[in-house]
């Protein structure tokens, strides 16, 4: 059967010309290298060269074994440069699960430096799986899950990257604008816009409204942060988003972030992980920029 070293000895002479000249090339012994060369033909019972004065001549079967290691040893030698650079954590694909509607905008921040320093790592970035990021990573879908509500279920851990508050925005013409924070009952008459969630996913309701019996009037879902925050912007709702992003935005789009409640909600969001799984160089970095990425 044809191996790799058949494919290089047979390019080598092919090059060289000469049996001493591809010995001396490929760092073997004259006879060594006769020998691979007549237990090659012995195998495949077919001649692949003759002799041509001092020099080797393919035949026609010596010439389709260059032709195959023409194209075969090229794509030998780039696989095992890209599993060195694997090895060495520099190449790879990082595929990240959202749970986190606005947290896209804190990470578009990471995606830039890391990927100027990992550029030959792909990047994949899933939002698709809105609190179904437990299957995906546990499924091996997904490499990273970004959330501010962990699942803790066996063969998962999390890592907490940042705390933030989270705020009801409004406009700057909105009458609760001039107040420090709401109360439920502010919100009875309000029209809520959310991203598009299961609303008992939505601290909204789930951590402010519903505990203390209020109904909001009305519940529209956005799927768009640009879009959410031009409704707010112009009259049309109010929403609860990260601090952060609000005051991101508080002066173009001329929006007010008022506490939930005297104390406030606040939120953290975590990266989780598949338990006991080596962690290539490029994750743990991702991970370092993530940490380092306060809101």
């Amino acid at each position: 059967m044809l191996e790799r070293n058949h494919l290089t000895i047979i390019q080598t002479i092919e090059k060289v010309g000469t049996l001493t000249e591809a010995a001396n090339l490929l760092c073997l012994t004259q006879s060594a290298l006769s020998h691979s060369i007549k237990k090659l033909e012995q195998q495949l019972g077919v001649a692949v060269w003759v002799k041509d004065g001092r020099r080797l001549r393919l035949t026609q079967a010596g010439s389709a074994i260059l032709n195959l290691a023409d194209r075969v040893l090229p794509q030998f030698a780039h696989s095992e440069q890209v599993i060195e650079k694997m090895a060495e954590g520099s190449q790879g694909s990082l595929r990240i699960g959202m749970e986190c509607h606005p947290c896209y905008q804190w990470l578009l921040n990471i995606v830039g430096p890391f990927l100027n320093e990992f550029p030959s790592v792909d990047l994949d970035v899933r939002q698709r799986f809105q609190f179904g990021g437990v299957g995906a990573l546990l499924g091996f879908d997904i490499d990273v899950l970004i959330t501010p509500d962990p699942l803790y279920v066996t063969g998962l851990e999390y890592l907490p990257v940042f705390d933030y508050e989270h705020v009801l925005v409004v406009a700057k013409s909105h009458h609760l604008a001039d107040t420090t924070y709401v109360l439920p009952q502010d919100l009875s008459t309000e029209n809520v816009i959310t991203y598009p969630v299961e609303p008992s996913r939505l601290d909204i309701f789930s951590q402010f409204c519903t505990p203390a019996g209020v109904a909001v009037k009305k519940h529209t879902q956005i799927e768009t942060t640009e879009i959410l925050l031009q409704m707010v912007a112009s009259g049309r709702g109010v929403a609860a988003l990260p601090r952060w992003l609000v005051e991101d935005n508080q002066q173009t789009l001329g929006l007010v972030p008022l506490s939930l409640g005297k104390k406030g909600v606040f939120k953290t969001i975590n990266l989780g992980f598949r338990v006991n799984e080596s962690r290539p160089a490029y994750l743990s970095r991702f991970i370092e920029l993530a940490e380092g990425k306060e809101a």
